[in-house]
Order: structure tokens, then sequence, then C-alpha cells
């Protein structure tokens, strides 16, 4: 990652404003990427792109390659005539989503149901033109790879929603049942096609539009996948299965910040000797999609490629879970033989040890800091700024973190009055203090979740770790976004040499 002095926001496009639901891919995208233009700023981060698994969690993805659905911009559909505008407006009354639902939360049970009537639609149309479209063909020859995967996972989904109720041989992957699949449900498959190359198309076109405005997209990988996922489905060998191809031992992380018994996610781990012996293959060809989606990746848990905590599936919590070596440097070493330099950011939050420092080091990779753990009083806390090297991504707090106002509203006093005197400030604007202190460090890359820019409180919040519903849900309305935002965020930017150029 380039050691350029660079700012950024944090906002995924769920919680963009629109008319159907929830964010997408559509001019709201757009006009955000012009507000960070505005307001100076070189880098946009998102979360993973994914398909949303259990609890709408973009990090419990069904598929590690994949985009969401639910992104898919319903009025470009209706430019290209594949959908019509009457079918949108009835669908929108019927969902009960007319004038576009609660403009700060996702119903995301809602917004599924009524996007996924309108895709279908939309598929019905496309697929019924008498000759292919030649850019559909080679997207699906292109990533044929893992797309036939993934529309074969996705029609036995939809057959069959709860993944016990699956056919033996579907779940072991028979050769004669897949064929019989493909035949039967052709058009299932080609549905979940369409979707992806929709997708896709979509997110090139703002992400093009992004990179000619001079922003850049960070993206957002999790370091494992989804134990309902058509990774570990097509793919069993890669990971830590039982013989009736469940997780015997699965991911997680000891006690920490976020809960006293720890967090156990419920991932299932790799088998990293099989991924060795491909050459990690699959990891590639995993960083190369995630690469093609944005210009540098944040990858989740880095630590867990140093070690991982691996926790039994039958443990209530993370506590009985114990420390085991990941792939260390081997597998970079294959990562970058294969695509050169690694433009990645490594999340090293938790419990780091010197062997997770020694790893990212070595591959010259930025580490995290994030203010909101800086204040306990310790002056030697490596999240306090005076403490930071260059090569930090430093953050005022991450999409798992309690907006700045809402966390200093349940902070202990002993942390307010430490911050408060370490940033020589009062308490009334908290989270343009914290803004300025990440802005004005030494850390080449200074990013800011959006819902700080706006000064909102701990009603914004995106996730709870440990908290498996009633997350991820959060949207903004342009009505809170102030000129004197962009402005504000602008002069600091300047001032600490982060500021696009003009």
């Amino acid at each position: 990652m380039t050691a350029e002095r660079a700012g950024g926001v944090l906002l995924h496009p769920s919680s963009l404003p629109g008319p159907h639901g929830s964010g997408d891919f559509g001019a709201a995208a757009y006009h955000f990427v012009d507000w960070l233009a505005v307001a100076g700023q070189r880098l946009w981060q998102i979360l993973p792109l994914g398909p949303l698994g259990p609890g709408a969690s973009p990090y419990m993805s069904p598929s590690a390659f994949g985009l969401n659905p639910l992104m898919v911009d319903l009025d470009d559909l209706v430019r290209r005539g594949w959908l019509a505008e009457g079918a949108l407006r009835q669908a929108a009354d019927e969902a009960g989503l007319s004038g576009g639902g609660d403009p700060r939360r996702i119903d995301f049970a809602r917004v599924a149901a009524f996007r996924g009537t309108l895709l279908r639609a939309a598929a019905r149309s496309f697929l019924a033109q008498p000759a292919a479209d030649p850019e559909y063909a080679a997207f699906c020859e292109r990533e044929r790879e893992w797309l036939e995967e993934y529309a074969a996972f996705m029609a036995i989904v939809t057959l069959h929603p709860r993944g016990e109720d699956w056919p033996p041989a579907l779940r072991r992957r028979e050769p004669e049942a897949l064929r019989d699949l493909c035949a039967d449900h052709a058009g299932e498959l080609e549905f979940w096609k369409f979707v992806q190359w929709v997708a896709a198309r979509q997110w090139a076109a703002v992400r093009d539009y992004a990179r000619g405005k001079g922003v850049r997209i960070i993206g957002d990988i999790p370091i494992f996948v989804a134990p309902d996922s058509v990774d570990v489905w097509a793919h069993p060998e890669l990971f830590e299965l039982d013989g009736d191809l469940r997780p015997g031992r699965v991911a997680g992380v000891p006690p920490d910040y976020f809960s006293d018994t720890g967090q156990r996610w419920g991932n299932p781990l790799y088998r990293w000797a099989r991924h060795r012996a491909s050459g990690f293959a699959w990891w590639i060809r995993r960083l190369r999609a995630a690469l093609g989606q944005a210009d540098l990746v944040r990858i989740d848990h880095f630590r867990g490629f140093a070690a991982g905590w691996s926790i039994p599936a039958d443990a209530a919590d993370a506590r009985a879970g114990e420390w085991r070596p990941g792939p260390g440097a081997a597998l970079f070493t294959a990562l970058r033989a294969a695509l050169g330099d690694l433009p990645i950011i490594a999340e090293d939050l938790g419990v780091i040890t010197e062997d997770v420092v020694a790893l990212r080091e070595r591959f010259r990779l930025p580490g995290m800091r994030v203010l909101q753990f800086a204040f306990e009083g310790d002056p030697g806390n490596p999240y306090l700024p005076h403490n930071y090297r260059p090569d930090t991504v430093v953050y005022t707090g991450t999409h798992d973190n309690d907006t700045s106002r809402g966390w200093f509203a349940t902070a202990s006093e002993r942390e307010r009055a430490f911050a408060c005197s370490y940033l020589n400030c009062g308490d009334g604007e908290i989270e343009w203090n914290l803004i300025h202190a990440a802005s004005s460090s030494v850390a080449a890359t200074a990013i800011y979740p959006f819902q700080d820019i706006l000064g909102l409180g701990s009603e914004a919040r995106m996730n709870r770790p440990s908290q498996p519903d009633g997350c991820w849900t959060w949207r903004f309305e342009w009505s809170q976004v102030r000129d004197w935002h962009a402005t504000r965020l602008r002069r600091l930017s300047a001032a600490h040499g982060r500021c696009t150029p003009g």
C-alpha cells in the first residue's frame, strides 16, 4: 500500500439513501463519490460486498466470490428495459416500501423479498431475448470457475431452503445429481448468473466513476467463510470437516474488548496443509477477485494467518478454544508471487503477538489503530497517536465499534478525562476532536466512519460483535448532510497533507 498520506470515509453501500429500502449501486453511490471528492477524500472504505449471511452479516456470506444481490440498482434495470417501471411501483406498494420504507433502517427480510421478486422479473425479460448478450456470455465464461458452483449452490438453497433438507447426493456433490440439477433447473441457475453479472457491471461502473474523481475503493474480505457457503460445499477438502461435512472445530477469538466470553463465530477452519499443497490456489483466486472489485483490500482478522483460535464446535462460547498455527509467510509469499505487490491492510486488532507483527512487517502491510481503544490512561498505549508509525491506518472507530459520540457517552470517567486531556478539548465535539487527532497523526492513512462526520450517536451503530440479530441496518438521509461537513473535512485534510488536489 502506498505511503502517500490520504484520508477517507468508511461507509457501506447498503447505508446509502435510496428509494428501494436499502442502499445499492445506484445514483446515491455516485452522489457519495461526488461528496468524497468535494470533501477532499481519496479513499472510500466499504465492508464485504458478498451476499449476506445469517443476521444479514456481510462477514458470513454464502460466497467468497459473489456480490450481494440486494445491491443491484433496480432503476438501472428499468432503464435497460428489463423491468417495467409500473412493476417496480406495484412491487414497492405490495411490500410496504412505497417511498423507500424507513429511510434510516433496513428491514432486510422485506427488502430481500421485494428486490428478489423484481430481480426475477428482470431476469425473465433478459433471458427471453432471442439472442444472448455477448457481455453476459463473456462474463459467464470469464467467471466460470466460481460462477457455476455459485449458481448451482443457490439453486439448491432455493429448492431446499434449510440445509439439513438437502438430498444427500447433492450435499456430497455426486456427479449424476449435479447433472440432473443443471438439466432440471437450468432457468434457476441462469437467474443467479444474471444477478451476478448485473451486480458486477454496476459496481464496476461505480468504481470507474470513483477513479475518475480521484477516489480509490478499500474493499474488505473476512479471513474465514461461512459454514453454509458454496465455498465449503464445493471445496470441502480445504476445510476441517468431519465425515458428515460438518465442522468439528470452529473459528472465533478469546475473551477481548468486546466480550468476556470471547466470540464464537462458527466458521469452519482451514486445512492449511491442503492449501499449501495446492500452492494456495484458492486464496490466490480469492484475493485476485477481491482486487477486481477494489483498489486495496482490508483482510479481517489478519492475526489468524499467524495463529487462529480453534473452538470445539459443541462449545457454548469461545473460552474453550486454543491457538493453532496458521499458514504464516508461505501464504503471502505465494500471493505476492502470483499477484505482485500486495495492496492489503492487515486488520491486526485484538490479541496481537510478536509473530503477528513480524508477519505483517515482513510483507510491508500497514496495520490498524483505533482511537476508541486509546484512552485507558497509559501513555504507552499503542493506539495513542504519538505511538504510531507511518505504516498505519488509523480509524476513529470501525464497523464493530460504537460511534464516537456513543462511545464517549458510555466510556468510563477516567477514559473521558484522559481523552479530553490528550486531545486538549472539551466534550462537546468529541467526534471531530478524534477526526482531527487521526488526520494530524503520522499514520499514512486516516479513515473516519461517516457516522462520526455526521456527529451521530449510538442509534447509528453498524454492528455489535457477538449480537446475532439487529445489526447492519443503519442508513442515512441526505438531509442529515450539511455543506459544512464536506468543507470542514476538506480543510482539515488539506492542513494535514491528506487532501485531493484542487
